[in-house]
């Protein structure tokens, strides 16, 4: 059965549906069509498993299927947390009966793995070109054969930005044969230009591309008749006078019936980078994204809209509940890290995930560091994630902790800890963990009993609201309210962690029966 969110559904069942037709953090998506399904990946920056792999056939109920890529590399590297480094934006292409993902890393340049089925398996990273700042992506293989490759700069690394070039790659489309030239310069009207698509149409070359930045931009549109240029320039959808913000970044799909559609993000800070739908028409041979209310050319963002025309769908959404029941985690589940094996286990004949708790890097006095974090996406603006634990603490330690976060640049925790006379429910804060800043933590009961209940509540604002129970049906809720802030350059995010801070020859252990997303 398809799984089907209690807090957000995009399609109305009645012919039409509502944006974000994802409501949470699937950041810089990009999307094709193979048949009569749609595909689309999105940005996974240090989380692992990376690279989601969404499908629909409709474009308005997607499921998550998978992930292209099951561990990061340099393997060392990412088994220590890299917030706001690894995968950034990629793109996915399928060409010659094999897909292709291209994708950057900031720090070690543009890779490259393919399949020929989307849920892989998928080849190892294969590095396309080597360098410090070169982002975003996109392949394109000609009529003559040609493949050529568009990108831009990120200026933390490259030293520069708001460029775009292309670069020709040999005819296995796994190495650069040359060192590229510059088709447009973003300075004057388009600044931080990033994450084109590349795309032909009427012998025309388009280059789709976001600028004027992640929260307040505008989705640009580049052609010309040769690849290396001039191109024209023009603005082809914005947040007008529509409550979308920074409406950019993402892919020209169409139909099998022939119609024309935009897939992009609208950052929403704590929420993350949400995913939308706009219709999409072309006039003179320029796109046209969302709907052009005053004809100036330029569409704006629409909030309710008649379905993509395809074949019916039923309704679905990504995975968010997990009931610990299979062979393996739920697709939505992803670590701080490279896991190792001995983070978790799956116990399908108790129905439960068991978290071992690992010892913290030496360095660290905050969650900040600690990479066996198990974590989702927020799933909709206001939802409340519960989940039921038994604990069984390592008697020759103390101070192990294990408990269910929002987690960002701040975060807060619920969480029950171990001491020499017992179990205790502490409740913790830290503003600026990146900083290195300290958390702050207050014991909240004695517990008697290892079995307890934890719960979050979210609402508008990323406004959190813990609170526990020892029955299941009777809570107590933390007297603060915790205001969830973004991660790096990602959204808050949701989960469950098991630490310690000390190293023994075992540790202890907690038994998760289940963690459900509710209203």
């Amino acid at each position: 059965m398809p799984y089907v969110s209690k807090v957000w559904v995009a399609d109305f069942g009645n012919g039409k549906y509502k944006n974000p037709v994802i409501n949470a953090d699937y950041s810089d998506p990009d999307a094709i069509r193979v048949g009569d399904k749609f595909y689309m990946i999105a940005s996974s920056f240090d989380a692992v498993p990376g690279l989601p792999i969404l499908e629909s056939t409709d474009l308005v109920n997607w499921q998550l299927i998978g992930h292209a890529l099951h561990r990061q590399i340099p393997i060392a590297h990412f088994s220590k947390t890299q917030h706001g480094n690894g995968v950034w934006a990629p793109a996915i292409r399928y060409h010659n009966k094999q897909f292709y993902i291209f994708y950057p890393d900031p720090d070690f340049g543009i890779y490259m793995i393919k399949a020929s089925k989307i849920n892989g398996p998928w080849t190892k990273p294969v590095l396309v070109e080597a360098g410090q700042g070169l982002i975003d992506p996109c392949p394109l293989w000609d009529e003559d054969g040609k493949v050529y490759l568009v990108h831009a700069y990120a200026g933390s690394r490259a030293g520069i930005k708001s460029l775009l070039v292309i670069k020709q790659l040999n005819a296995t489309a796994d190495k650069t044969i040359d060192e590229g030239k510059i088709v447009f310069d973003g300075h004057e009207q388009d600044p931080t230009l990033e994450g084109p698509k590349l795309y032909k149409r009427n012998g025309y070359y388009y280059i789709f591309a976001p600028a004027g930045g992640v929260a307040t931009g505008w989705q640009l549109v580049l052609r010309s008749k040769n690849i290396y240029g001039p191109y024209e320039r023009k603005v082809v959808m914005d947040q007008g006078k529509s409550p979308i913000n920074g409406p950019h970044q993402g892919a020209w799909v169409n139909t099998p019936s022939g119609e024309d559609w935009f897939l992009h993000f609208q950052d929403k800070d704590a929420y993350g980078r949400v995913v939308h739908l706009q219709p999409m028409i072309w006039r003179n041979n320029w796109p046209v994204i969302g709907v052009d209310k005053d004809g100036d050319g330029v569409g704006e963002p629409v909030m309710v809209y008649q379905k993509p025309n395809t074949k019916p769908s039923r309704v679905t959404t990504p995975v968010e509940s997990d009931e610990f029941n299979g062979l393996k985690l739920g697709l939505q589940w992803q670590w701080q890290a490279n896991p190792a094996a001995t983070w978790h286990f799956i116990n399908p004949s108790k129905g439960s995930l068991r978290l071992y708790t690992a010892k913290v890097p030496d360095s660290s006095n905050n969650l900040w560091n600690v990479p066996n974090i198990l974590l989702q996406k927020l799933p909709s603006d206001e939802f409340t994630a519960n989940t039921k634990l038994s604990f069984t603490a390592n008697p020759k330690l103390e101070n192990e902790k294990i408990g269910l976060t929002v987690y960002g640049l701040s975060y807060a925790f619920l969480a029950v800890k171990s001491k020499k006379d017992g179990l205790y429910l502490v409740y913790a804060t830290c503003k600026n963990a990146d900083k290195g800043t300290q958390e702050k933590e207050q014991t909240l009961a004695k517990l008697t009993s290892a079995t307890i209940y934890l719960r979050v509540n979210v609402r508008l604002g990323a406004k959190c609201q813990f609170a526990y129970s020892t029955n299941g049906i009777d809570f107590v809720s933390v007297n603060e309210t915790f205001e969830a802030t973004p991660g790096k350059w990602i959204g808050a995010k949701l989960g469950l962690f098991a630490i310690r801070d000390q190293q023994t020859n075992d540790s202890g252990y907690a038994d998760f029966d289940w963690f459900r997303i509710t209203k």
